[in-house]
């Protein structure tokens, strides 16, 4: 790694579009040959499948282009550090055994795959749910955190920081600091903080302190900035414990790794049940931990990759290359390279970046990143619960909603999908009621 990398820019900034080589266009369309040989639009790269998709970074914490280190020369220490530890600990049978013991007895897992029939027949195609949401805390969250916490101790640090934007990062964040003894302070945006009173409430019974942010666009982008700057000034005794696979390297690399474990689940069950991998996998994407997670377990396979972004978020297809948060990766920003603000109803897609592993699997042609907009996700909230008694969080949400719109189509029917219900709908139930009675229904 360079030291102009390592020193980059500050935490938060971006360095504009036109400085960066073009990684190409995003992919936008499906493509592939899924298992029950039903071709959808587009061509695979030729030996994608047998490719090293989803394995470690380079050396400079890189996914092809994407990735790195951008951070100020005060932070440097502190990423080496956490990558030693990582390493050292990923390697180590006994973490592994504590990390899976935890999760087992206290995070509820393995989480289920549960069979959408009411919703297959109404729609054509058989799908598959990844029960995320049955998880301690409500998400796929605390996989990530328990690891993390675990590394904290590991480190001797007795402070834990973290972001959040729809609550639920914060949520485990504050759950596992509690589980583990650790001092917890979560970030949040003041916008979030008024639509997720909830989780709010949550963390601070949890013992967290909540700090509202009321900068920027007062959202997830916001609380990252604040979390960072934290960092810059407590690195000897805090850890940040990022809730996305995006910031500096290691932690895109690391929690993919933490979250991992669903795509593993996922790839036992699904050959179990169906003998082979589903034909596509479709996660939801803001900062994209959850999709990497089950991304990670099929990159290998025939299943086709899908994304789903908000519209107003969609870094992948309305962003260009650029640097925030101590990364490169697709950002949506001006020409002068100033960071434009990500719009969407779901508090946890709100960030104008991706992770750059996304990035890279979007510029290799290995995954789509489509989008959809507010209210197909207000419909999907209402499908999959009156069909199945399901209720998911909006962000999982936006993943059936494409699936709504897409089956017979650019999913053909008869085809196998795999969706990763990420979180529970209950933090969401204010929102939701009050959207859906502005527009007449339900």
């Amino acid at each position: 790694m360079s030291a102009t990398e390592a020193t980059g820019t500050e935490p938060g900034s971006t360095v504009p579009a036109q400085s960066m080589p073009s990684a190409g266009p995003p992919s936008t369309g499906l493509s592939g040959t899924g298992s029950s040989g039903k071709g959808l639009p587009g061509t695979r790269l030729p030996g994608a499948i047998d490719a090293p998709v989803m394995g470690e970074p380079d050396a400079g914490g890189r996914f092809g282009e994407f990735g790195g280190r951008f951070v100020p020369e005060a932070l440097v220490p502190a990423c080496d550090e956490l990558e030693a530890a990582f390493r050292q600990a990923w390697s180590d049978p006994a973490f592994h055994a504590e990390y899976e013991h935890i999760l087992s007895e206290y995070g509820g897992r393995p989480s289920p795959l549960t069979e959408c029939r009411r919703l297959s027949e109404r729609i054509g195609v058989r799908v598959l749910l990844k029960r995320e949401e049955l998880n301690h805390t409500g998400s796929h969250k605390i996989n990530n955190v328990i690891g993390q916490a675990l590394l904290t101790t590991r480190m001797g640090k007795l402070r834990i920081i973290a972001e959040t934007g729809a609550g639920q990062h914060g949520v485990a964040t504050a759950t596992a600091a509690a589980r583990f003894g650790l001092e917890c302070v979560v970030y949040m945006g003041e916008v979030d903080t008024a639509r997720q009173a909830l989780n709010v409430f949550r963390m601070q019974i949890l013992g967290a302190s909540v700090v509202p942010v009321h900068s920027g666009s007062r959202t997830l982008k916001d609380a990252v900035n604040e979390a960072l700057r934290d960092w810059v000034a407590s690195v000897e005794t805090t850890h940040y414990c990022i809730g996305s696979v995006m910031g500096p390297h290691p932690y895109p690399w690391m929690v993919r790794e933490l979250q991992r474990i669903v795509g593993d689940e996922s790839r036992a069950q699904c050959q179990a049940l169906l003998g082979g991998p589903p034909d596509l996998v479709v996660a939801c994407v803001g900062g994209g931990s959850n999709a990497a997670g089950i991304f990670a377990g099929f990159a290998d396979t025939s299943a086709r990759l899908v994304g789903v972004q908000p519209v107003g978020g969609a870094a992948i297809g309305r962003g260009l290359p650029g640097v925030v948060h101590g990364m490169k990766s697709y950002l949506m920003q001006d020409e002068a390279g100033q960071v434009l603000e990500a719009e969407s109803i779901s508090a946890g897609l709100d960030y104008p970046g991706v992770g750059p592993e996304h990035s890279h699997l979007s510029a290799l042609g290995r995954a789509s990143y489509p989008q959809v907009n507010d209210d197909e996700v207000l419909d999907a909230v209402q499908v999959l619960a009156r069909t199945e008694g399901i209720i998911p969080a909006l962000e999982p949400a936006h993943a059936i909603a494409w699936l709504l719109r897409e089956a017979g189509r650019e999913v053909p029917t008869g085809s196998t999908v795999l969706v990763n219900l990420s979180g529970r709908g209950d933090k969401d139930a204010d929102q939701v009621m009050r959207l859906l009675t502005e527009r007449g229904s339900p």
